[in-house]
């Protein structure tokens, strides 16, 4: 593939991945509309966001395998595909069920096409300083994704109505797929034959009975019979998916590759990362709004910076790698993010502004965001051959995902308990929160600098000396 087509297909896959995060995001301002056009109570509003969120994180993973089997590029385009026709059964809705329904299999074509651009991707680009401007690219996107959906979805829903957030959708889906069927190639498929189903329904039924067990549990309770009856049965069943993937002859996941200590590790780090970034956009905008009195629209805007700082910082990365080592650059990332949590947890003020409060910390945050990123990606996927980079790609994304929404429950809940009605009160919870956040971030810098990480591919004898032990 040339160079100008393998930029096209970068620029492709990034925008995929802009478009994903965003849809996370976007029907998240719409929902009072949604509410008072459907008749819906807050309860079944929560789960039209949690709906994609669970078959997002639950099919991941068998989405990252299934393009192994079946070729990248056609289950990328078999999940805008579905995403496409989702959204439009969204647009259309009458009800809250139908509409909760539309937003399942929407997460299910997002499943599929996540993984698929992303083993796309390292396809595209093999190990080395190539690949880690790619994955700077996918960062900044990622990055700006949950911005673009927040303002998007403000801007279409007081101009259009919400379901025109459904309908753009649509569009977009319709238009990467035409361009793909340009500009990637048919994509590496796995010698392999055989299909591992017994994995694939203990994986997948594991997963998206944690993801709902997560997702719930600041409405029902973290404690409550729904709860534990989630969780618990997901457990089992990730536990029957151990016992099955260590039996059969074609495995969805050979514990050979679990057993890489920097793609095992490279995940941890990359659930971390997200359990501490992922709620932190949440509370910015919430502590915007209902402390700061900001519209949904400016408050969306005020994470606009940050994600300006993404953008600035993501392509650089790569550079950055090879001067100082990936190792020493991971460390670096996780103690930015730890160092801006805490900033920003310190700032907060019932009183303040979003310049006296939010900006400085948020711009260290935008730093830290694609330093984290892309490291752990490129650790998670360096030792991945041609025939794996689905698997790889599915499990850094179940990895991301699951951190996103185990830490939005985890901060969400400490923000509640801790915090009440009054501004004052209302700052105190968010404040708790993000020191939390900070925690998780602490933690992540520790483990950090005890990765032992691969060789980078056409790293310099510097490389190898500055960016941390190596096997």
């Amino acid at each position: 593939m040339t160079s100008a087509r393998k930029g096209a297909a970068l620029a492709l896959l990034a925008a995929t991945q802009l478009l994903l995060i965003m849809d996370t995001a976007i029907i998240n301002v719409a929902l009072p509309s949604v509410g008072d056009d459907l008749g819906s109570g807050s309860a079944g509003l929560s789960w039209v966001a949690n709906a994609y969120l669970i078959t997002f994180g639950g099919l991941l993973l068998l989405g990252g395998r299934t393009a192994d089997l079946l070729g990248h590029r056609r289950l990328y385009l078999t999940g805008l595909g579905l995403l496409a026709a989702a959204s439009a059964a969204g647009g259309i809705a009458g009800t809250a069920g139908e509409l909760i329904a539309a937003r399942a299999v929407q997460g299910v074509g997002a499943a599929l096409a996540a993984a698929a651009a992303f083993a796309l991707l390292l396809n595209l680009f093999p190990d080395g300083p190539d690949r880690h401007r790619a994955l700077g690219a996918f960062a900044a996107m990622g990055g700006l994704g949950g911005v673009t959906g927040t303002v998007l979805g403000g801007v279409l829903t007081d101009l259009l109505g919400w379901r025109s957030t459904f309908w753009l959708n649509v569009l977009l889906a319709l238009v990467l797929g035409l361009l793909a069927l340009r500009v990637l190639d048919g994509g590496t498929r796995s010698a392999q034959s055989g299909f591992d189903l017994g994995g694939a329904l203990t994986a997948t039924g594991g997963l998206g009975l944690v993801a709902y067990a997560l997702v719930g549990a600041g409405e029902a309770g973290w404690t409550s019979p729904r709860t534990l009856a989630a969780g618990g049965a997901g457990l089992l069943l990730l536990a029957a998916f151990a016992v099955v993937e260590s039996r059969v002859a074609r495995p969805l996941v050979p514990p050979a590759v679990l057993r890489r200590p920097a793609l095992r590790d490279a995940n941890i780090l990359s659930a971390l990362a997200q359990m501490a970034l992922f709620p932190m956009f949440f509370l910015v905008s919430l502590y915007l709004q209902s402390v700061l009195g900001q519209s949904p629209l400016t408050g969306g805007l005020g994470l606009l910076p940050l994600s300006l700082a993404v953008v600035a910082v993501a392509p650089q990365t790569g550079r950055l790698i090879f001067r100082i080592g990936l190792g020493s650059t991971m460390t670096l990332g996780f103690g930015l993010l730890f160092v801006g949590m805490v900033w920003l947890a310190l700032a907060l003020a019932a009183d303040g502004t979003f310049l006296s409060t939010v900006l400085a910390p948020s711009l260290v945050l935008g730093v830290a965001l694609p330093l984290v990123m892309v490291t752990t990606n490129v650790a998670a996927t360096a030792e991945a051959a041609p025939e794996e980079t689905g698997l790889a790609s599915g499990l850094i994304n179940t990895s991301q995902q699951f951190g996103s929404v185990l830490g939005l429950a985890v901060l969400v809940g400490v923000a509640t308990a801790a915090g009440g009605s009054s501004a004052a009160a209302q700052t105190a919870g968010f404040r708790s929160a993000l020191l939390a956040g900070a925690a998780f971030a602490a933690l992540a810098t520790l483990l950090s600098v005890r990765l032992r990480l691969p060789v980078p591919a056409m790293a310099s004898p510097r490389q190898d000396r500055t960016g941390g032990a190596v096997e």
